[in-house]
């Protein structure tokens, strides 16, 4: 995994954010039914070694968990993932969210974002998203939906024309092939729902949420 950012574009703060993107390894996806226990899924995944979440705009809990996340957890780092249109850039901008993620390449999202100076990682899974991307500038992008697009072979037939180009890698990533993808020098970090799926969130299973998160971060030990 790579963390260093040489765009003279990109502002400090979104150098910052990558940054800390890649030291994570894994960025917990997170789909919540109510902002009620977005406090303590945070803190069983920051015991855990991850002080990561993208939260997704998949429920109405989304803007007001990152908010509370924001403002009871300052050490951690959030995000608003499943992003599609420019309204829900602002809530999230509104609500503290200190990144974005989209699931697909939207120009107007990515605009929106960068006007607003909040990191977007727009979801790409071919050639010319690559490149739609690198026309903004951007130098970060989600690889979406990872296994069935390809998985760890095409990034790796990505990284000869594109090698300025980083991916976070989402959809089919879990413990048995993690390493795989964090091995790949053009992998920046993983998204994963697996650590925290919506039934251990609404069974109320932190403990096992924080045991998830501890056995990542061995893996991403192992991996560097």
């Amino acid at each position: 995994m790579q963390t260093q950012f040489g765009s003279k574009t990109m502002t400090d703060n979104a150098r910052n954010v990558l940054a800390r993107l890649g030291e994570a390894g894994v960025v917990p996806v997170v789909e919540l039914d109510g902002c009620e226990v977005a406090l303590p899924l945070a803190k069983a995944l920051t015991a855990g070694g991850l002080p990561v979440a993208e939260i997704t705009f998949r429920s109405e809990a989304a803007a007001a968990s990152i908010q509370i996340l924001r403002e009871e957890l300052p050490q951690m780092l959030v995000g608003a993932g499943t992003i599609l249109n420019v309204d829900q850039v602002e809530m999230a901008h509104r609500a503290g969210s200190q990144f974005v993620v989209t699931p697909g390449f939207n120009p107007a999202v990515v605009e929106a974002c960068i006007k607003l100076e909040v990191p977007v990682l727009p979801g790409i899974n071919n050639p010319t998203g690559v490149e739609q991307a690198m026309g903004f500038g951007l130098e970060v992008v989600k690889f979406f939906p990872a296994e069935a697009s390809g998985g760890v072979s095409f990034l790796k037939a990505l990284s000869g024309p594109y090698p300025s180009i980083r991916f976070l890698p989402t959809g089919g990533i879990g413990p048995n092939n993690l390493r795989d993808y964090l091995a790949l020098s053009n992998v920046l970090a993983c998204g994963g729902s697996w650590v925290v799926s919506p039934a251990l969130v609404r069974a109320s299973r932190f403990d096992e949420i924080t045991r998830l998160a501890e056995e990542a971060v061995t893996l991403i030990a192992r991996t560097d």
